[in-house]
């Protein structure tokens, strides 16, 4: 049907043309601001994304490789990977980093700057492993360089240095040490028999719950699992002390003896029981792995890895780890770990406390 158009009234000459009256919706002002608002927030979002994934763009998504000193056009390098916080797996950012230098074969040497109590000593075995024959088989050097802590199995990390002179640096107020073994165990039997709880667990044999907090226990079935518990730590202290002793040779047997007591040291006194060469920073580190590739300092580019943030971590403040966040301050607690506290695990660490809280 066609649209009704109203006839028109003539306009007579003398006469006042007639008044015509127009209807408009009013518009909304919240309705202009929030279009706005949209927009704005979609221009954000987008140039964010665009640079939280540049990184992603680049050869190794997992890590991100950041210029650190020397030539910044040099083809060759000196890769910087970082271990910090205490060692749960092998499968973490060190290991990711350990994966990039083996793809990368400009790597010419590779500086362990190592920040951690320790951990699991399959952990910290896996990690030495994978150092020690990347550093074999690619015929390149393996350089420490320790800040605040590098005990235990951090400490044991460090020996993938493969015994090499003048290769093994601590700053002046690093500790270091802590050559030992621990399996962290813990009765609360008789605290539960206060409230008159039992454990009722069944099992299939005496020792099943060798490691249970709260399992009561005989004398006999006691001693019988410390017993089983000790040679436990015995057979992996014997390997411990084979890789000390075979990435510092020159430790003499009544060295080793203050060594293997488990205490920890100073930096000097590191250096006086030949745990380490020489008091320095990472910088003193990077130079001197430059002086074992050969290369003028113009021929070559140290380099850092970096963990890549994506814009959700951006949002949310997290890098997607299972964790709990404690304080402002960086420290975490850690669902990994926590859960890792239920399983019978030995550890190359340096505290009296279970390996909960990590600093990120």
């Amino acid at each position: 049907m066609a649209d009704h158009i109203p006839p028109q009234i003539p306009h007579q000459q003398g006469q006042p043309a007639p008044t015509r009256l127009i209807l408009e919706q009013p518009r909304s002002r919240l309705g202009g601001r929030l279009a706005w608002i949209i927009t704005g927030i979609a221009v954000l979002v987008a140039v964010v994304s665009t640079g939280a994934n540049a990184t992603y763009f680049q050869t190794g998504s997992q890590v991100v490789e950041t210029f650190h000193s020397y030539s910044n056009s040099a083809q060759s390098k000196v890769a910087i990977v970082t271990i910090s916080g205490t060692i749960l797996g092998g499968d973490g950012f060190a290991s990711r980093q350990i994966d990039r230098i083996e793809e990368d074969e400009n790597v010419r040497a590779i500086v362990l700057r190592i920040d951690s109590p320790g951990g699991t000593v399959s952990g910290s075995d896996e990690l030495h492993h994978r150092i020690s024959a990347l550093a074999a088989e690619r015929e390149i050097p393996v350089v420490v360089s320790m800040g605040s802590i590098a005990a235990s199995g951090g400490y044991y990390i460090a020996m993938a240095s493969g015994g090499e002179e003048d290769v093994m640096f601590a700053e002046p107020a690093t500790l270091t040490g802590s050559v030992g073994v621990l399996i962290p165990n813990y009765d609360f039997s008789q605290l539960l028999q206060r409230y008159d709880i039992a454990d009722a667990t069944v099992a299939s044999g005496p020792l099943k719950q060798m490691l249970s907090p709260t399992k009561a226990r005989t004398p006999e079935l006691e001693d019988r699992e410390r017993q089983v518990l000790q040679s436990l730590v015995d057979e992996m202290f014997e390997r411990f002390s084979s890789i000390v002793r075979t990435g510092r040779p020159k430790i003499t047997d009544e060295q080793f003896a203050e060594i293997g007591t488990g205490r920890i040291f100073t930096a000097q006194q590191a250096k006086e029981v030949g745990l380490i060469d020489r008091i320095g920073f990472l910088d003193d580190a990077v130079a001197r792995a430059v002086e074992l590739t050969g290369l003028a300092d113009e021929n070559v580019r140290a380099v850092r890895y970096l963990k890549p943030v994506g814009l959700l971590d951006e949002v949310l403040g997290t890098a997607g780890t299972a964790s709990a966040r404690l304080d402002a301050s960086g420290i975490t607690l850690s669902l990994d770990a926590l859960a890792g506290m239920t399983s019978p695990r030995c550890w190359y660490l340096c505290t009296w406390l279970p390996p909960v809280i990590r600093h990120e």
